[in-house]
């Protein structure tokens, strides 16, 4: 039976109640209790209830560290519940530490304030973060500024972070360290950006190299130097010169406050190979340079680190036009050139390569004077004539009227083929002009072909021929007795088909025949036929025509008595 001095477990219960209200009511609220024991790893905690709970020492410790609790200290713990199956009191110091971190951090995300909290593990996508006991989603795009490899070294170190989104009902909250970064550089930047000026020469060091640059950091703000404004030589990319966490000396050239960029140059700091070019450079000067770089218009050559001319793809070569400048030279060639132009203003030279070099006109000239004999390839026929291939790959051209003596124009230049072996005299050379004038009819034995007493062999001249050779097709003859051979084909010996015979003429038989043409081989083509239709025609004109009574045998009968006359 209980007493007042043996109370019962109802006596305590009924005490307790009387103090704290209702055991019931301490379940899920934060309290502070006092440390009894430290057992092992769990640290015994007196809350007030019946029996004490136990919490791991880990609870009581930030991410990586050590917890520091002895016994006495007073803690605050959540009561889980009043009383497990032992009997004990389940309590959680991360559940207490949890609840008020939310409660706080409720107020800091309602002010945007920034938050402290320490990056202890790695999730999908991102980190876990502690904000003092809540669990932050931290992720892989708000670590840092520029995409960070290695996360190791920001592990376990309490760290500034903004919350980004937080809902507590389902217990998520979203931090950034990103945000963080870039508002406090923003703030360096707009400090240190009034601090300089255009000019000036400062210390940086290279963060970053692209293909148009390198961003150069100088201490809190990055500027852009430009590959043009890394050196007056050609540059082919940033990386033949800067390596990353290089430190490097640079002027600033233009800085935009509105837009907080900022242009840097090296160059800028030497001094400029183009001051006194006109005087290291004159008209006509012969130097020697490296091919830096091949277009289409031509190539640019160095003459020394920092100055470059241009030789334009028509001061390339005396012969070879219209080809690309790649065929030409090659980049990193060494080549000899000749100056033409100098404009320091422009910072541009024009030079010439094919004025290095001997000029192939003036060379044929001294090795081939006008009357000389030549000899070369047939490379094009054009309507005017044929152009010649000769030494020095100069072309030489024969205009068609001085292909062959007694023949159009028009028939000589089909006396001749692309890539046929030819002869000619060099009748003229201007080597200014790049002109070289040929005749190939003037190599003919004593000028024109003689016919008769003195007449040129000419189309359409009737001339004496004597018969070489009786052949099937027609006849081998030949004008006067040491003059051109010829032909007179079956169908040229008369206007009769029983005059195209060739059977009856005989070896050593003189007639008149007409010239009708010159074959490839500049031998000329006689007929029978063609001087008689001529003579018709003639005859019909001299003595009238058949309508005025006169038979035409009567007109022919008068025109061979004429011919026989002026021949007596």
């Amino acid at each position: 039976m209980a007493t007042a001095a043996n109370p019962t477990r109802d006596d305590f219960a009924a005490l307790l109640d009387e103090t704290f209200g209702a055991a019931d009511s301490f379940e899920g609220r934060v309290v502070v209790g006092t440390v009894t024991a430290i057992e092992n790893d769990l640290a015994v905690i007196d809350v007030g209830l019946k029996s004490e709970g136990r919490v791991p020492l880990r609870e009581f410790a930030a991410p990586g560290q050590k917890a520091e609790l002895k016994v006495g200290d007073e803690v605050h713990v959540y009561v889980d519940r009043v009383e497990n199956a032992n009997g004990e009191a389940m309590l959680s110091r991360d559940r207490a530490r949890r609840e008020a971190a939310w409660d706080k951090l409720e107020g800091e995300f309602a002010q945007n304030n920034r938050v402290e909290g320490v990056i202890f593990g790695r999730v999908k996508g991102g980190f876990t973060v502690d904000l003092s006991g809540a669990v932050a989603f931290l992720p892989g795009s708000q670590v840092d500024i520029r995409p960070v490899r290695d996360v190791t070294p920001l592990m376990d170190i309490p760290q500034p972070f903004q919350i980004l989104k937080m809902d507590r009902k389902r217990g998520n909250i979203v931090v950034s360290r990103r945000a963080v970064l870039e508002e406090t550089r923003a703030e360096q930047r707009s400090g240190l950006i009034q601090s300089l000026h255009e000019g000036q020469i400062i210390d940086g060091v290279v963060k970053n190299i692209t293909d148009y640059g390198a961003f150069v950091d100088l201490g809190g703000i990055d500027g852009l130097l430009h590959v043009t404004d890394l050196s007056y030589k050609r540059v082919g990319h940033p990386n033949e010169v800067l390596n990353i966490g290089d430190t490097v000396k640079v002027q600033i050239i233009r800085i935009n406050k509105d837009t907080q960029r900022i242009s840097l140059g090296m160059k800028q700091l030497e001094s400029d190979p183009w001051d006194g070019a006109s005087a290291k450079y004159p008209v006509g000067a012969k130097l020697s340079g490296r091919v830096t770089n091949i277009t289409e218009y031509g190539a640019f050559v160095e003459l020394e680190a920092g100055i470059e001319g241009l030789v334009h793809v028509s001061e390339m070569s005396w012969t070879k036009k219209n080809v690309h400048p790649g065929k030409i030279v090659s980049t990193s060639q060494e080549v000899e050139v000749v100056v033409l132009e100098v404009d320091a203003e422009k910072r541009r030279i024009s030079l010439g390569l094919k004025q290095a070099q001997n000029n192939p006109w003036e060379a044929f000239e001294a090795a081939h004077p006008v009357g000389s004999t030549v000899e070369g390839e047939v490379k094009n026929a054009t309507e005017f004539g044929l152009f010649i291939g000769l030494d020095n790959d100069v072309d030489g051209m024969v205009h068609m009227s001085d292909i062959a003596w007694g023949i159009s124009g028009e028939d000589a230049l089909n006396l001749h083929r692309k890539g046929e072996t030819v002869q000619a005299v060099v009748l003229a050379i201007e080597p200014d002009k790049e002109r070289i004038s040929l005749g190939m009819k003037q190599l003919e034995r004593g000028g024109p072909v003689q016919a008769g007493a003195g007449d040129k062999l000419n189309k359409n001249a009737i001339v004496t021929v004597t018969v070489l050779e009786v052949r099937d097709a027609g006849l081998e003859v030949q004008q006067g007795d040491d003059g051109a051979t010829g032909f007179i084909k079956r169908t040229d010996l008369g206007r009769d088909r029983d005059e195209q015979r060739p059977e009856r003429f005989q070896v050593g038989q003189k007639f008149d025949a007409m010239v009708t043409g010159f074959d490839r081989s500049k031998k000329p083509t006689f007929s029978i036929k063609a001087m008689q239709i001529a003579e018709e025609k003639q005859a019909v004109q001299q003595y009238g025509s058949s309508d005025s009574g006169a038979s035409l045998g009567d007109i022919l009968g008068e025109a061979l008595k004429a011919r026989n006359s002026e021949t007596k």
